[in-house]
């Protein structure tokens, strides 16, 4: 091993222990988009695009707002690398957005905005959430086939830390809801004198008829007090 190929694993090693550090979703984004900039040579500024529901696609993490209006235009006109690589699974290097053909409508947009290239890799860290990785430069042939190799291999990272945080995200959540209801719980026992039972079954109930979440009918008791229509004693 020479010392370039030494350098490189000791670069990865303390991205991937700096990755990890974030446990909230959110903060992990962030240092994500943050940390391919460094990672990659080429590279001067990062967005990563998250699929979300019913084939919505958006940018939750960039390091410049340059980056969002971008990629705001991808997803208007849909079509771009970012939104290739994430449907399509692949890679997209783009040498220089002035000359490009595959994105018409977009890459004239991204280049009047100052980027030169563009470098898309595909993130995928759940079976749920699948997403882009997008690396702008701001000149044109950016990016060579070590840039390449560098943003797939920190993909990858990024993948497994984005999948580490939503796991601790989905369990805090998961306990301030069931939090969250046993306080509401007892505040209807204590206000109308309801079993325990009978206090989760009045806010099922509610949740079913209002057609909204338990959790925020829950959260609206702790906020405002017990629902208006709440009858008194067991039921």
């Amino acid at each position: 091993m020479d010392g370039r190929e030494w350098e490189r694993l000791s670069s990865f090693a303390t991205i991937s222990r700096e990755l990890l550090a974030e446990p909230e979703e959110d903060l992990t984004l962030e240092r994500i988009v943050k940390l391919a900039v460094e990672a990659v040579p080429g590279c001067d500024f990062c967005g990563i695009s998250l699929r979300r529901g019913q084939g919505k696609v958006e940018t939750p993490a960039s390091t410049a707002s340059v980056v969002d209006e971008s990629d705001a235009l991808q997803y208007e006109f849909n079509e771009g690398p970012c939104l290739d690589a994430i449907w399509e699974g692949d890679t997209y290097v783009v040498q220089d957005l002035r000359t490009d053909p595959r994105w018409p409508r977009w890459a004239p947009k991204a280049a009047a905005l100052g980027f030169g290239s563009i470098l898309s890799v595909r993130v995928v860290a759940t079976a749920d959430t699948r997403g882009g990785l997008n690396l702008y430069a701001a000149r044109p042939h950016a990016f060579d086939a070590d840039d390449v190799d560098m943003a797939h291999l920190f993909a990858s990272y990024a993948a497994s830390a984005l999948e580490a945080s939503q796991l601790v995200t989905g369990l805090r959540r998961a306990l301030e809801t069931r939090l969250e209801i046993g306080v509401a719980q007892g505040m209807l026992l204590q206000r109308y004198g309801l079993s325990l039972p009978n206090s989760f079954a009045l806010l099922r109930r509610h949740s079913q008829l209002r057609n909204i979440k338990l959790r925020e009918v829950a959260h609206q008791i702790v906020a405002a007090g017990p629902i208006p229509d709440c009858p008194d004693g067991d039921d």
